[in-house]
């Protein structure tokens, strides 16, 4: 395969699309609303559960259908209309954001409505995300791929950033049950635009022919094709040793840092530190894009992922409420730019008649492992304390990307682009 990594990339390259335009921009409305709700309801369970354990267990709940069904999904989304999957995925999420609010208006919220709720939750995004990826590669081909999922990524932050804004006007204003209303008819636009946006299999330019999935054989193979592409290895482990030890279980974690941090604005210091975690992610994607500076190419995802677990490792320990936004800032960064060089990797090395499988297992390790963050961070946090279970998560998970690294610096380089 020629390598498609070394060429310097045009700058914002994929906005040059009208149809990714549209795209990202409800796809940023979409991650809006989630994060809202993220916000809305990771606050409401707190304040009536006070519990780090239960904050485990909803990282657990919400990651496990990513584990479970992404491979199945990227074969379903093989075989059907990528716009399709991604309705399904904003129905459910609608009806989840309504469900939150009438469990929450009504006073009955119990611990295993919200356990069901972000299991919902969970397959939601596994129907939206993978097919996602396969309609930006529809969109804007294989040239502009890198700029797609990067500016992507970062709308996605922007998502993250706002997102925590937006739900605590909406928590402080309204309430948390009106707010969560709201929030439900945030992703209708995208819906509406799914319905007759011209991508998808029916109109590419080119007929593309790929298997229909015929079982656990036809998973296993996409793990031997996966396994035999040193790019998709590397960006296989370093996506799924990331989501496996850490993932995003620290954000809901957060109301405890907070209040640890904060003192007697816990809430005001909480909405803090979620959006300088989400700045440093925006800073990111739109240095990137405009500068060019840094490559996509394994041996730097895996370092900037390396630079990750120190930040979050110093956030951890930090006694200081400046320095752990600080810290935030520098690790929403650094997660950006990883996260999204190695997606880029994954699209670009994925043959063809498979992408949607390559993807689906990409994803089962990228957010489905983010289930035994879970425990790592979560569960264990509620047995030693979250800051030291961060800080050991993270530190381990350092130790995972050496190795990595090493591996990688024994490998042949792929040949320059031609």
């Amino acid at each position: 395969m020629t390598d498609t990594t070394t060429a310097r990339p045009k700058s914002f390259a994929a906005l040059g699309h009208p149809g990714f335009r549209a795209f990202v921009f409800l796809s940023a409305a979409a991650m809006l609303a989630d994060n809202v709700e993220h916000v809305i309801t990771y606050y409401a369970a707190y304040q009536k559960f006070h519990s780090p354990t239960l904050g485990g267990i909803a990282v657990i709940a919400h990651w496990a259908p990513y584990l479970l069904l992404s491979i199945p999904v990227g074969a379903l989304a093989d075989r059907m209309d990528p716009r399709r999957l991604i309705q399904a995925g904003m129905a459910v999420f609608i009806a989840v954001s309504i469900a939150w609010a009438v469990l929450i208006q009504t006073g009955v919220l119990q611990i295993w409505h919200a356990e069901l709720l972000l299991v919902l939750h969970g397959i939601a995004g596994v129907l939206w995300l993978p097919a996602s990826q396969l309609l930006l590669y529809d969109i804007v081909g294989p040239e502009n791929l890198a700029s797609a999922v990067r500016l992507n990524a970062t709308v996605r932050y922007l998502g993250l950033l706002v997102g925590p804004a937006l739900g605590s006007s909406l928590l402080l204003y309204a309430g948390a049950a009106p707010g969560l209303y709201v929030n439900a008819a945030i992703y209708l636009p995208f819906v509406l635009w799914l319905w007759k946006a011209p991508y998808g299999p029916a109109v590419r330019a080119v007929a593309q022919v790929r298997a229909a999935l015929g079982g656990l054989a036809d998973i296993l193979a996409t793990l031997t094709a996966v396994r035999s592409n040193a790019a998709l290895v590397s960006m296989m482990v370093l996506s799924g040793g990331a989501a496996f030890l850490v993932g995003n279980a620290y954000q809901a974690q957060m109301p405890q840092f907070a209040q640890d941090l904060g003192h007697a604005q816990a809430g005001v210091t909480y909405m803090a530190l979620l959006g300088a975690d989400a700045f440093g992610a925006l800073l990111a994607g739109l240095a990137l894009e405009s500068s060019g500076w840094l490559r996509t190419r394994p041996r730097t995802a895996v370092i900037l992922a390396m630079l990750w677990c120190c930040a979050l490792a110093a956030f951890a320990s930090s006694t200081s409420y400046v320095l752990a936004v600080a810290c935030l800032f520098v690790a929403g960064f650094l997660e950006l730019s990883f996260n999204s060089m190695a997606q880029a990797l994954v699209q670009l090395n994925a043959p063809n008649d498979i992408r949607g499988r390559v993807i689906g297992v990409y994803s089962m390790a990228s957010m489905g492992s983010r289930t035994f963050s879970g425990v790592s961070v979560g569960l264990v946090g509620g047995l030693i304390g979250v800051h030291r279970s961060l800080a050991l998560s993270a530190l381990l998970l350092l130790a995972v990307l050496a190795v990595v690294l090493r591996t990688l610096a024994r490998s042949p380089r792929p040949a320059p682009a031609t």
